[in-house]
């Protein structure tokens, strides 16, 4: 069996500020919302800034970034990078991913205690992803 090839695309690692804003600004969202007690938007804007992290660290790492329609390859692209802490963010990436379907197109509702976690988690990928490239 062999391996399937991982779907990415090239980009000039300059993008990876671009990303990162993206990142932060859905952070500071997530924040508000959570802190409004508004659990749906909160945990949506979570998996957004989850996936813009990993988007800009591997752009400023690589140079490419997953195009795969399986958000999941993120995590995969991520644990192979050379970085100190990779194999537990890569983890933490995919923890709060696997929650993206329940939370985007499920029709239950998210609840204090889900988004506390995604909130929680999201936070110590996005703070990994700012301290290495940097505000």
């Amino acid at each position: 069996m062999t391996a399937r090839e991982m779907k990415v695309r090239e980009e000039n690692r300059s993008a990876a500020a671009d990303y990162l804003k993206k990142a932060s600004d859905n952070y500071e969202q997530m924040l508000a919302a959570f802190n409004a007690s508004n659990w749906n938007a909160a945990a949506t804007l979570a998996v957004q800034c989850a996936i813009s992290s990993a988007d800009a660290i591997c752009v400023h790492e690589k140079g490419v970034r997953s195009v795969s329609q399986d958000h999941l390859d993120v995590c995969d692209l991520v644990a192979k990078l050379p970085l100190d802490g990779v194999p537990e963010k890569s983890r933490q990436l995919r923890k709060i991913i696997t929650r993206k379907n329940l939370v985007q197109y499920e029709c239950r509702s998210v609840n204090k205690s889900d988004a506390d976690e995604m909130v929680k988690v999201t936070a110590r990928v996005y703070q990994w992803v700012k301290g290495i490239i940097g505000s």
